[in-house]
This record gives structure tokens, C-alpha cells and sequence, in this order.
């Protein structure tokens, strides 16, 4: 068994619960792996990270396949029930559902969480080409028209403090890398209401973004948007009906939210 004494490290954490989540983040990356080779990209002693496999495994939250490991569904389990709790996704599930089946496109639920864009829940129309990020997927807030959304209507310490933190690195050529920039950037969608990522993070794709308010505090508690490929949504009569799509999904999610 994993030593269960505390093993603090100089930021007053336990190191041992730190390594337990190296591990399972090694295997988030690779998807599947064998003890020699985590032990090698971890640089753990085999020993280590044997004992730490086993207890993860024995807790149900990874599994072993022929002498590879990789995570299991039991994080699934968790992460679901706690979304089934919040409020927020329980109002605006229908609405987006509904923005995917009538845009034709992919529609978005994002929140912030730790300075980055949590993609919450989205909603595939039937024409829709899909974009790849999974539901609960973390991304830099400015490489999405989600977060931009969300960070057009946050004080600017908060801004500055996301920065500060989490940089603002470069996904391809169209991101923006520069705090005064970006600032630009925020300060054009809360004028006109509505964020766009075009082709911020990745390359032929544009999402149009709207924030989603909580009407009693005027403060923003998340986002929701439209994907599709650049080429098609980037069309004048296209494009702007895809906004108001957005902006009146955003308007009854705020409602219900709200006022429900």
C-alpha cells in the first residue's frame, strides 16, 4: 500500500496525492500504457508507480488490460453527477439542443473553472461537422469564443489574474498572444454583444459566442456558442442569423436561469 502519511512538499501539499494525479494524467495523455513505459516518462522508480497503478486500480479508476493500464469510466460517473446537479445545465440543455438542431451546426455550453473554458455540454445538429472536443474538455480562455464571451464581461483584475496565470500561448498563427490585444479584443464584444473565434485554436473552424448572465447579479456565469467550418458560417446572411441564434439562446437561457 501507498505510505498514508502525510507527505507534504514545499507548497503545503501532500506529495503522494500529487504523484497519484501525475499518473492518472500520464495516462489521460498516452491512453494506454504499461509499468516500464510510465516508468520511464514519469521518471518514477518502477516500484513507485506499480504500487500507485495497483491502488488506482483497486479503487476502480484504472483499469488493466494485458499488462497496460489506462483510465477508466469511473471518472465519467463523477464528473456527470456532478453536472446533473448544477442548475446552469439543467436550464440550458434544451436550449442548446435546440440551438444544434435549428442552426444545423454544433452548439456549445462552456463555463470557467480555474481560469480555463470547461466545456459543459454540446449539441450536434444533424448536418453538423463535428469539432472533436469532448464534452469536459479544459482550453485556454482566449483560444475560444466561449471564454473570450465570458472574459468580455469579467472585472479586469480577473482578467489580468487568468493571464497571469495561465499565460497566453499560441494554438496557431490567429491567436492572440498579446494582453493589450486581447484587452482590444474584449472591449469589441461587449460593444457589439457577441464573441467570434475565427480560427483562434484551430485552423478552418469559426464559433460564434454569446455570454449567459445571471439577471439578479448582472454577472456572467457562462457562455454558449455555434461551430462549423469557416468556409460556411463565415457567409454575410449565414453568418448573421447564426448570431441571433445565439444571442436568443443565450437571452431564454439567462431567463430560465434566472428567473425559473
Amino acid at each position: 500500500m501507498i505510505d498514508s502519511s502525510p507527505e507534504s512538499t514545499p507548497n503545503n501539499t501532500l506529495g503522494s496525492v500529487e504523484k497519484a494525479f501525475t499518473v492518472l494524467e500520464q495516462l489521460r495523455q498516452t491512453g494506454k500504457a504499461g509499468v516500464s513505459e510510465l516508468t520511464t516518462q514519469l521518471e518514477f522508480p518502477k516500484s513507485t508507480v506499480h504500487v500507485y497503478l495497483q491502488t488506482l486500480q483497486d479503487q476502480g479508476f484504472v483499469v488493466q488490460d494485458d499488462g497496460e493500464y489506462t483510465l477508466s469510466y469511473r471518472f465519467l460517473e463523477y464528473g456527470g453527477d456532478h453536472r446533473n446537479r448544477s442548475r446552469l445545465y439543467e436550464v440550458a440543455r434544451p436550449e442548446v439542443d435546440k440551438l444544434g438542431s435549428e442552426t444545423g451546426e454544433v452548439a456549445n455550453l462552456g463555463i470557467e473553472e480555474n481560469g480555463l473554458r470547461v466545456l459543459l455540454y454540446k449539441s450536434e445538429g444533424p448536418d453538423a461537422i463535428h469539432d472533436n472536443a469532448p464534452i469536459g474538455e479544459y482550453a485556454h480562455m482566449h483560444w475560444t469564443a466561449l471564454g473570450k464571451a465570458m472574459l468580455a464581461h469579467y472585472p479586469t483584475s480577473r482578467v489580468e489574474s487568468i493571464v497571469d496565470t495561465h499565460g497566453l500561448p499560441r494554438a496557431n498563427e490567429h491567436t492572440i498572444t498579446d494582453v493589450d490585444e486581447l484587452f482590444a479584443e474584449l472591449e469589441d464584444i461587449r460593444e457589439r454583444g457577441y464573441s467570434v473565434e475565427d480560427q483562434d485554436r484551430r485552423q478552418g473552424v469559426l464559433t460564434i459566442g454569446a455570454p449567459i448572465m445571471d439577471r439578479r447579479s448582472d454577472e456572467v456565469i457562462s457562455a454558449v456558442s455555434v461551430s462549423g467550418p469557416k468556409n460556411h458560417l463565415d457567409e454575410h446572411d449565414r453568418f448573421e442569423e447564426l448570431v441571433a441564434a445565439v444571442e436568443k439562446a443565450a437571452n431564454v437561457i439567462e431567463l430560465r436561469y434566472s428567473h425559473y
